[in-house]
């Protein structure tokens, strides 16, 4: 295989991977963001993480086609170093992804707190003074609320 061979063989490779990503990112949307993160780290982890198949010659591949086909012609002489480099980027792209969580929880608490913040002010706002007085002079209390019914009846 010459140099441009193995060039377009992994341009090929990178634009098949990124569909795939899209579509990952497509089945996935529906989840809740700490779950959907996660698993799209771990899929692109899969699908973009290299291991080196000749030494002598510095040829690359990627890593989960190594480990399937060492496992399916039963060959296993790349496997082990195609899972360690599965393993070692994983651990460095989820340390990453925690990185970025630890710095993004302040900025989504502080933007929470301002969306409460509007939207009390912008309920308060829409009332009119009269509705106001009418609920200042409402009593607070609220009747405990049965898990069966709305309903109150009284015992015999």
């Amino acid at each position: 295989m010459i140099e441009n061979d193995y060039l377009l063989a992994w341009g090929a490779y990178a634009i098949a991977a990124l569909g795939c990503l899209l579509v990952w990112f497509r089945i996935t949307s529906w989840m809740w963001r700490y779950l959907r993160e996660p698993l799209r780290v771990l899929v692109a982890i899969l699908l973009f993480c290299p291991t080196i198949v000749d030494p002598a010659k510095e040829l690359f591949a990627p890593a989960v086609a190594i480990v399937a086909l060492d496992l399916l012609f039963k060959v296993g002489s790349n496997a082990w170093r195609a899972v360690a480099d599965l393993a070692m980027y994983g651990m460095i792209a989820f340390a990453f992804y925690l990185v970025f969580v630890a710095i993004r929880w302040p900025f989504l608490s502080r933007a929470r707190a301002r969306k409460a913040a509007r939207e009390e002010q912008q309920g308060d706002s829409d009332l009119t003074l009269r509705e106001r007085l009418e609920q200042e002079q409402e009593p607070t209390y609220s009747p405990p609320r049965s898990s069966r019914s709305t309903r109150v009846e009284p015992r015999l």
